[in-house]
């Protein structure tokens, strides 16, 4: 794991949701930016090291979509994709998530991000709503906290990147 992952918290709420949160040192408007623009994104939102994203296209409107392809070094691929159902920029972000190799039973997910700013630090909670108790009891068995709280560490990274290259 990444020196910074045990920042991340997770818990779960009712029988199907999964909950994860962590704070940045960042103002809101500018982890916004990293999660909707397509040049920031591909930056981060990468988990364990090997992989890239050469697919990343974001649609930021409610009905649009998004897509995201990313490449292992030995060519495996994974992708997903889904439809905004809310946009509050810069404070909330609703959309429906779909592997392309489903990993678990019953279709989509629905993925929820909140971001709440104080004295120029960001709290996301990130939450995903599964089809059933039975989907979110395979998620949780799966490294998909270890690779959220990795990719986190590298927004962590990248927020830090731009905001200095932004004076502030």
């Amino acid at each position: 794991m990444m020196p910074n992952s045990g920042l991340l918290k997770l818990t779960t709420r009712g029988d199907r949701e999964v909950v994860m949160t962590r704070t940045f040192d960042a103002p809101r408007q500018l982890v916004w930016d990293c999660l909707t623009k397509p040049d920031l994104v591909r930056r981060w939102l990468l988990g364990p090291p090997g992989w890239t994203m050469p697919v990343c296209q974001i649609d930021l409107r409610v009905g649009g979509a998004f897509r995201y392809l990313w490449r292992q070094t030995d060519g495996t691929e994974m992708g997903m994709g889904g439809v905004y159902r809310e946009i509050a920029a810069p404070a909330r972000l609703i959309a429906t998530e779909r592997f392309d190799q489903p990993w678990y039973p019953g279709g989509d997910a629905v993925g929820t991000i909140l971001l709440a700013e104080k004295d120029g630090r960001t709290d996301l909670t990130q939450s995903v709503e599964y089809p059933s108790a039975e989907s979110r009891a395979i998620a949780l068995k799966t490294p998909m906290a270890d690779g959220v709280a990795m990719s986190y560490d590298a927004l962590a990274r990248l927020l830090a990147e731009v905001g200095a290259t932004k004076g502030g």
